[in-house]
């Protein structure tokens, strides 16, 4: 794990935000609250989101180590407090284990469990090349910097892996995986003041962005991205060529 702290700062006094049991401006909203007017299969799915852990199967213990914390970077929890940070690498890690795709590949893209082995290596590569530790040692700016690296498709080391997969594709790739789990889990709907599943109670209010009565008034405060991340920076990126082989064409799966 990287060695800062890496918490969120007040703007008006530059003093670290202590992380909270529940980030966001919907304090003492809960998702799961509304669980009785599920289905009980919805209920089911939901509440294992939460209660369910799930086993590391497809990545090594060393790829494992590497990933967690590429994928702590591309989506920060320390303004979480430690038991309720949601575990993302475990669904990401199931999906390629059990090697659930989208049906189509890109041509200039190895499959997915191949390109996220490609690309555990070469995190490891850059870190050690340019740094002399492992990656998951590395601090939060040097982890970043690495990370950006990639988003700009520019790798700094180890572009003999990288040359391997269309770099801006694997980014894309590893950025929706991250997204897809954390805004799966009821924890980040508490987040973000989302009322769960509409079926079967369904919604009440549809104009004017005015709130369900199971639902609380947005507060909220002022923060800043942490003095040693990067993240905040807006940069240019290149697009994506379209080039990708269709069900049928060699190499798809």
């Amino acid at each position: 794990m990287a060695t800062d702290r890496n918490l969120p700062t007040d703007p008006a006094t530059g003093a670290e935000l202590a992380p909270r049991e529940q980030p966001g401006y919907y304090p003492g909203f809960s998702t799961l609250k509304q669980k009785r007017y599920w289905d009980a299969a919805t209920r089911k799915v939901v509440e294992e989101r939460v209660s369910r852990e799930k086993p590391i199967r497809f990545f090594t213990p060393e790829e494992a180590a590497t990933m967690l914390a590429v994928v702590d970077r591309v989506l920060p929890q320390e303004d979480r407090t430690e038991e309720r940070r949601i575990a993302i690498l475990p669904d990401i890690d199931e999906r390629l284990y059990k090697n659930k795709l989208d049906g189509y590949r890109f041509e200039d893209m190895p499959p997915d469990q191949e390109a996220y082995r490609i690309a555990a290596r070469a995190f490891e590569e850059m870190a050690q090349k340019l740094h002399g530790r492992a990656f998951h040692e590395l601090s939060v700016r040097e982890q970043e910097e690495i990370l950006r690296s990639i988003h700009q498709a520019k790798p700094q080391a180890a572009q003999h892996l990288w040359k391997k997969m269309n770099i801006e594709r694997f980014w894309t790739m590893l950025v929706t995986d991250v997204v897809s789990v954390y805004y799966a889990h009821p924890w980040a709907w508490d987040e973000i003041g989302f009322g769960g599943p509409a079926y079967p109670r369904g919604y009440m209010r549809l104009e004017e962005g005015e709130p369900e009565p199971w639902e609380v008034e947005e507060q909220r405060y002022a923060w800043e991205a942490p003095a040693d991340s990067i993240t905040d920076v807006e940069e240019p990126h290149a697009g994506l060529r379209d080039h990708m082989t269709h069900p049928g064409q060699a190499g798809t799966h």
